[in-house]
């Protein structure tokens, strides 16, 4: 058996195997990891648990992209710069796999059914007020959500982003309805939807007392650091209505959706990095 750092070729191997599991895993087919193990072992010359730790960092890998990973292998972190290059090949030459428009995700399948399952979602603390220090892989995870521009892609995802406000806006009437206040809970509107972006908010909804809670949605497949773009006029509606606006960050979307409330001023939670900007020309 072959030890060592791990070549491009067996990198590439391995990654290709975790894919081929994960596909199977999306669509519910059977499949077996430890045959899937003992052919790889076969064809690149690794151990077994060394292969099953591979996998798991490319769990961790998968992680920080905000994908779904196989459920059987945790994600490992501190793993080489070299495996992240594997996924990236993988991904350049299967550009479906990310696509928003050609590949709906099981995220926005699952997501959906669940609602009417159990339309009130637990809302835990933002992490910044989780009284816990930051993970040790945030720095990897960081790196990789910069380096394959995560926020954009969640961002271009329509379908998932569609499915993450109808799942809001249930959870708002269903706890409307619980608290004793179904004439709310009637009102509840899923404004980008009946009304279209650009007005700040997504979903208009109460507290129980009667208050406007103006609800932005952000919705990813991953976890909860994962970063997500806010606009200009969301940024100026929060400032503008401070007691009424909030964003509510739905993650985990895929397999189990959570989700955690940020209020303004949001330079309290997250750092704001401006991404573009306006071109004129000058007289």
């Amino acid at each position: 058996m072959a030890s060592g750092d791990w070549t491009d070729q067996q990198n590439d191997a391995i990654v290709a195997d975790y894919f081929a599991m994960l596909a199977d895993d999306e669509a519910g087919r059977l499949y077996s990891k430890a045959e899937h193990n003992r052919r790889l072992q076969e064809a690149i010359g690794r151990p077994r648990g060394s292969i099953e730790y591979k996998h798991q960092n490319i769990s961790a890998v998968l992680k920080g992209l905000g994908e779904d990973w196989i459920p059987g292998y945790k994600p490992a972190f501190n793993f080489q710069g070299s495996l992240v290059d594997a996924v990236a090949r993988w991904l350049a030459a299967h550009p479906a796999w990310l696509s928003p428009d050609t590949r709906l995700s099981l995220a926005d399948t699952a997501g959906l059914s669940r609602v009417q399952e159990a339309p009130t979602l637990w809302i835990g603390p933002p992490p910044t007020l989780s009284n816990l220090p930051p993970p040790d892989e945030l720095e990897q995870m960081q790196h990789i959500a910069r380096r394959f521009d995560v926020a954009e892609r969640d961002a271009r995802n329509r379908a998932l982003g569609r499915a993450g406000e109808e799942r809001i806006v249930l959870h708002e009437r269903s706890s409307l309805t619980a608290a004793g206040r179904d004439d709310l809970a009637q009102r509840v509107r899923w404004v980008s939807d009946q009304d279209g972006d650009g007005t700040g908010y997504d979903i208009a909804s109460f507290d129980a007392d009667g208050r406007p809670r103006l609800i932005e949605v952000k919705t990813t497949n991953g976890w909860e650091r994962t970063p997500f773009h806010i606009s200009r006029n969301e940024l100026l509606i929060a400032e503008e209505r401070r007691r009424d606006w909030c964003l509510v960050r739905l993650w985990n979307f895929a397999r189990e959706p959570r989700a955690f409330e940020l209020r303004p001023p949001l330079d309290a939670h997250v750092s704001l990095m401006p991404t573009s900007f306006q071109a004129s020309f000058d007289a």
